[in-house]
């Protein structure tokens, strides 16, 4: 892989929202062990059946928008499906996604397979055990992963159409569905649109088009509404279109060829940061150990960046770094993330790949372009010592020495699996070992007044908001300094 970048710091031009969100659903595709592109396919299926069904624009708007966010609720089940499966969490999703869940001898046949993947004998029975003494553990995951994502759809500030087109996603025609049992035209016409969209599409992926639409005849009436499977087998024979569709090269400009409404919605700053923070909290879901990180190095980060002199503009692009520097963990298995004992050095290469992975998910969003460099770059150390590239001092400007800083001191002051919290003066102790080899002396300072000073802690309690802050230092409008991120970096 090689990472080329020279980034200015200047104003980009004006970027439209669907891109943004486009380009964030590989993320959301990583974390629900979906195949690459899954939820662009996902979006352009409910799209024609929006057009095929006559819906009025506002509900094709809603509909488009539910579609690339149906999955933003998925890493909040992960943590669960780990401790209850004991296995891979991206495994389990992508094996329990083929299974009809009506079928209860499969379905616990499968759910059985998935318990303790590749573990001793006794870790085996012991998930088994524990999955058997779970009261309702679909209707648990399911329920947390609905309620979530149409929470943060809820927060972006989309319509409830949308909202509530992701939290009864997997509501079944025939009321056998999840999370509350909902039958027939009871169900959200954009729901029943979108889980057989989806479905259609896993099969397609999984095991070809033609088992596709064998399943979707085998559960009309069951999982999917009558109409729309009589309505999708029209199109089975569009060979132009199904093509199209499998192009991955291609598949994010025909997603937004098919954006509704005459004027695209832009992404303004304001979109931008509840963008980020929806997605920081999408990341800090993936395991309750993460609660917060996410947000608190962001809000470390942008302090540090502030007191250095940065103008505003410059602190807000380092806080959404801060915000999504960890976006390649929702790629790391639960088994790894959770683990309360030492990684093995299989598991600890694993996650070192977080970091290469959060770099390919940010270099998407062109409205994310001048900082997606700097923030997968949170591990690395002056000394060349760090990870995925060993990039030493050189390469390294002052957003990447300040997201390691920030996110070296947010983990060691926060619980975790295998330790509980350190106090500031132990966090900064350990730190300081390394000031000069792993960080940067005058960063290090400024970090160590604003933890001892307590501006660190009540950026973690909540009683600081980060984007206050930059709002008061735009309204105090005193000089700042101006420069922006730049890295030449080449890595093979």
């Amino acid at each position: 892989m090689a990472l080329a970048s020279s980034i200015s710091s200047g104003p980009g031009a004006t970027v439209r929202l669907a891109e943004v969100l486009s380009a964030l659903t590989y993320a959301l595709d990583l974390t629900d062990g979906q195949r690459p592109g899954h939820t662009l396919r996902t979006c352009v299926i409910a799209m024609r059946f929006g057009e095929a069904l006559g819906l009025e624009p506002r509900l094709r708007e809603a509909l488009y928008y539910a579609a690339l966010l149906k999955d933003s609720g998925c890493s909040s089940n992960a943590a669960r499906l780990t401790e209850l499966f004991g296995s891979d969490d991206h495994g389990v999703k992508l094996s329990m996604r083929m299974i009809d869940w009506h079928d209860r001898f499969r379905t616990h046949l499968q759910a059985a397979k998935n318990c303790g993947v590749g573990q001793s004998p006794f870790v085996v029975v012991r998930h088994l055990f524990k999955l058997m003494r779970a009261p309702d553990p679909t209707r648990e995951i399911i329920s947390a992963r609905c309620h979530r994502g149409a929470q943060i759809a809820h927060n972006l500030g989309f319509p409830q159409e949308t909202s509530d087109a992701i939290q009864y996603v997997d509501e079944h025609w025939c009321g056998l569905g999840h999370p509350v049992g909902l039958s027939g035209a009871e169900i959200p016409l954009l729901s029943r649109i979108l889980l057989i969209s989806q479905t259609i599409e896993a099969f397609w992926t999984e095991v070809g088009l033609k088992a596709a639409f064998e399943m979707a005849k085998k559960r009309r009436g069951k999982w999917f509404d009558p109409a729309l499977v009589d309505e999708i087998y029209k199109w089975r024979r569009d060979a132009k279109w199904w093509g199209a569709i499998a192009n991955i090269d291609h598949i994010e400009k025909l997603v937004l060829a098919l954006e509704p409404g005459a004027d695209p919605m832009v992404a303004t700053d304001d979109r931008l940061d509840k963008i980020a923070y929806a997605f920081a909290s999408v990341i800090d879901a993936k395991t309750p150990f993460t609660f917060r990180h996410s947000t608190n190095v962001a809000g470390y980060a942008s302090a540090i960046t502030t007191a250095l002199g940065y103008d505003t503009r410059i602190s807000r692009d380092v806080l959404r770094a801060g915000l999504l520097h960890d976006i390649g963990k929702l790629g790391i298995s639960n088994r790894i993330l959770d683990k309360p004992a030492a990684l093995t050095d299989v598991e600890r290469n694993e996650m070192k790949k977080h970091p290469a992975w959060t770099w390919e998910i940010l270099e998407r969003v062109p409205a994310f372009h001048r900082f997606a460099l700097p923030a997968s770059l949170h591990h690395e150390r002056l000394d060349g010592g760090g990870y995925p590239w060993g990039i030493p001092a050189d390469g390294l400007d002052f957003a990447s020495r300040i997201l390691g800083i920030s996110d070296v001191y947010e983990a060691l002051t926060a619980d975790r699996p295998y330790r509980g919290p350190m106090d500031p003066t132990q966090a900064l102790a350990i730190m300081n070992r390394d000031v000069g080899r792993a960080f940067d002396p005058t960063m290090m300072e400024i970090a160590t007044t604003l933890a001892l000073d307590g501006t660190m802690a009540r950026i973690s309690d909540g009683s600081i908001d980060p984007l206050a802050l930059l709002d008061q230092a735009d309204a105090r409008s005193r000089p700042r300094l101006v420069g922006g991120f730049s890295s030449n970096i080449r890595v093979a």
